[in-house]
């Protein structure tokens, strides 16, 4: 193969999955480690890529950004809606369920206000305060505690500690970024413990994330993909990506 068809080759690897490692691609070309590391020189002039200890990653938000809830709030509008809508229909009456912070996690706690008996573990302002207002009898909530994060998440070390005491029937968990390189992400590392306190904590794992997070990396890992029994996701997906993430998690739902 030639220099510029392995960097081609290389380019569209990173589109498709976020990141590559330089081992991988030593291994997938048969080429020597100076070889992969000079490519990915070569790609990061041309501003095709970012070059990373022991890799590259795609261009994009840094991985420690962390927008706001109103702002993210305001994007995927419909394809949240769609996915919040497929992911409540999987929730059965009276189940024990632990919702994290995120716009499609808070789109999904309205889809659950008429699923009766849940009890609902949260470390998100936004989601408890959709249950508080809807005020049903029959639904309890337990609020972890913590510090607040832009995206009114509540996490670090109290947070922690109220998870790991509890056990949960489902976690329905809504993500920064996904790729099959880093996995589940998020660009802020309080954050990331809590939410692998909820991970650890639930029976089923369903992820809920729309098709612009495919790509994004944030700095700190959740959870591997195939840590998802089930990932509910939107129609604008690619194919390329649906194959890649059905060969990876339990299951794939589109909403």
């Amino acid at each position: 193969m030639l220099a510029g068809q392995r960097r081609e080759e290389i380019a569209e690897l990173v589109r498709r999955d976020g990141a590559v490692r330089v081992a991988e691609l030593v291994q997938r070309f048969g080429v020597s480690d100076m070889t992969v590391r000079r490519d990915l020189e070569v790609l990061a002039e041309q501003s095709v890529l970012v070059k990373v200890h022991g890799g590259a990653t795609a261009i994009g938000a840094p991985a420690t950004e962390e927008p706001g809830f109103e702002a993210k709030s305001a994007v995927q509008r419909e394809e949240k809606e769609a996915i919040a809508a497929r992911a409540a229909a999987l929730v059965a009456p009276g189940t024990a369920v632990a919702i994290s912070a995120g716009t499609t996690t808070w789109a999904l706690a309205r889809h659950l206000l008429g699923t009766p008996g849940l009890t609902v573990v949260t470390n998100s302002l936004q989601v408890a305060d959709v249950f508080h207002r809807q005020g049903r009898p029959d639904h309890t909530v337990v609020l972890t505690g913590g510090i607040r994060t832009p995206s009114d998440a509540l996490v670090g070390p109290i947070a922690v500690a109220a998870i790991r005491s509890l056990n949960v029937d489902l976690l329905l968990l809504g993500v920064h970024g996904m790729s099959t390189h880093a996995g589940f992400t998020t660009p802020n590392l309080l954050e990331a413990e809590t939410d692998r306190a909820l991970v650890a904590a639930a029976r089923r794992r369903i992820v809920l994330a729309d098709h612009t997070k495919w790509g994004t990396i944030g700095i700190s890992t959740i959870a591997d993909l195939r840590d998802a029994d089930v990932l509910v996701t939107d129609a604008g997906l690619g194919p390329a990506e649906r194959e890649e993430l059905t060969g990876q998690v339990g299951e794939l739902l589109i909403g």
